[in-house]
């Protein structure tokens, strides 16, 4: 019986373990100040944002093209572009049926209108070698205007009267064909021009990326990677314009109908790269490059009704749900304490200080990934309390069992972790199973329920690890516990052993 309250040995350091812990809450804090995130980032559902429809274009003969398979595509194609801009929590779908189908873009906050403006773009980009130039204002035909050689007599007669000023013709359609010779208008509709069949397409690009000019450190561009078909398709139609005079030694960079930029060229490019200018801003930039890195939509769409969503439902929603978290915190702590007396207030400072770490982590994922919290991610944030609290009284009923088989609270508090630990593990390892499966294969509201119990179950793991436990190693060295004393929680009356009365 003497070995039986022989302290194992431990190479536990239980005051290091939380001072490490305390400097990583303090480092927590302190990227929250310096990335100054003031406020949790609130999904759709509670703050409100834009709503659009897009509606599949129908060209006279084109009813065949919408199909069920090229709405699927553009939806993904539209999902990454919008995942892209770290717009989290935001919801893409395909309703209705047949020809009938639409895309419903929902997106939480103030960056509803930068999205849809964004991605119901169609990204179509050719290169087209320039025919002719012209201003793009003059809206007066001139019956002396030269005829372009190789050109059609009703397109030269396009040319002359075409009228860049009028907002139509800025509009752009991605609807040309690629071996269409066309008449198209620059984005600023300051120049307009006779274009020939593209001889580069956007799908033979395989990169592409913002960037700025170091020289002038203003000047933002577009850079594109070829793919082997378009880089030999590129080194041949800027071998063959070279030497050719102007304007047919431009070649023009063509986004959904429009002139994004048109360079002379001086010289063959084999290289397979290429860059795109024309006055962009950063977001500009940024913007042409993800819809390019992520391919062209198989359809053109027409923008339909554009909505904002109103967030005060998802208010009292909001409310509704705090008040469940808080109950349910409420009633974990009023039974730990209840059952486990003061040893109860260890569970309620771990919960505590996940709760804290909880709140840290939704500061600066809303900085960083651009994560939002939705109703569906409250959720998943108080199953999760349950999931922890799981975890403490795994532990304490371990040890317990220990103490009860005549261990000393010290052994049993090392002996009971040792043994406590695997269950533990393997609950919180199956959680974050399900966690990832659920983040993966679901999507919209059941990806942010995903999302947070996948976080509150990795912390609760750092929590049993780095606070509870060293916790209770600090706890097992105070005579208060280990006298037994009615209120410890380590009482023969809470153990259920039987009193010894003295005779």
């Amino acid at each position: 019986m003497s070995t039986t309250n022989k302290p194992i040995k431990t190479s536990s350091r239980p005051v290091r373990t939380l001072a490490i812990l305390a400097l990583g809450i303090v480092a927590m804090t302190g990227l929250v100040f310096v990335q100054g995130a003031t406020s949790v980032k609130l999904g759709l559902d509670l703050r409100g944002g834009t709503s659009v429809t897009l509606q599949p274009r129908i060209a006279p003969g084109d009813e065949g093209t919408i199909t069920n398979e090229a709405i699927d595509q553009a939806v993904a194609i539209i999902r990454q572009r919008v995942n892209s801009l770290g717009v989290a929590e935001s919801e893409v779908a395909a309703q209705g049926s047949g020809t009938s189908r639409q895309i419903v873009i929902s997106v939480p906050g103030d960056t509803g209108r930068r999205v849809v403006d964004l991605v119901g773009q169609t990204a179509e980009l050719r290169f087209r070698q320039v025919l002719a130039t012209g201003a793009g204002a003059s809206s007066v035909v001139d019956p002396t205007a030269t005829p372009v050689a190789g050109v059609t007599p009703e397109l030269n007669a396009q040319f002359a009267s075409f009228d860049c000023s009028l907002a139509e013709n800025r509009q752009g359609t991605g609807t040309d064909l690629p071996t269409q010779t066309i008449v198209a208008c620059d984005r600023a509709g300051l120049t307009k021009y006779i274009l020939g069949p593209a001889e580069v397409l956007g799908r033979q690009i395989s990169e592409a990326s913002a960037g700025i000019d170091p020289q002038s450190g203003s000047a933002w561009f577009v850079s594109l990677t070829f793919n082997s078909e378009g880089t030999s398709a590129f080194a041949a139609v800027t071998s063959r314009v070279t030497s050719l005079p102007e304007p047919n030694n431009q070649l023009a960079i063509v986004l959904d109908g429009l002139v994004v930029s048109a360079p002379r060229i001086n010289e063959a490019i084999p290289s397979g790269t290429a860059q795109i200018t024309g006055s962009f801003t950063q977001l500009e930039a940024k913007d042409l490059a993800n819809v390019l890195k992520y391919g062209a939509l198989p359809l053109a769409f027409d923008r339909g009704e554009v909505q904002q969503v109103s967030p005060t439902l998802g208010a009292d929603q909001l409310e509704a749900g705090l008040l469940a978290g808080a109950l349910g915190m409420i009633l974990v702590v009023l039974f730990t304490l209840a059952y486990y007396r003061v040893l109860g207030f260890v569970t309620v400072g771990s919960l505590a200080i996940a709760g804290l770490i909880l709140y840290l982590s939704f500061l600066l994922l809303g900085e960083w990934i651009g994560f939002t919290l939705t109703l569906a991610g409250i959720a998943g944030a108080i199953v999760a309390i349950g999931v922890t609290a799981d975890s403490f009284i795994v532990y304490f009923e371990r040890v317990r069992d220990e103490m009860r088989e005549g261990r000393s609270l010290r052994t049993a508090v090392e002996t009971g972790w040792v043994r406590a630990r695997r269950t533990i593990l393997i609950a919180d390892f199956v959680s974050l199973i399900a966690a990832v499966l659920l983040y993966f294969f679901a999507v919209g509201g059941v990806r942010g329920f995903a999302f947070t119990l996948g976080l509150t179950t990795v912390i609760d793991l750092i929590i049993i690890f780095a606070f509870t436990k060293p916790a209770l190693v600090v706890v097992s060295r105070l005579k208060f516990f280990n006298s037994g004393h009615r209120l410890s929680g380590f009482s023969s009356k809470s153990l259920g052993m039987p009193t010894t009365k003295e005779a």
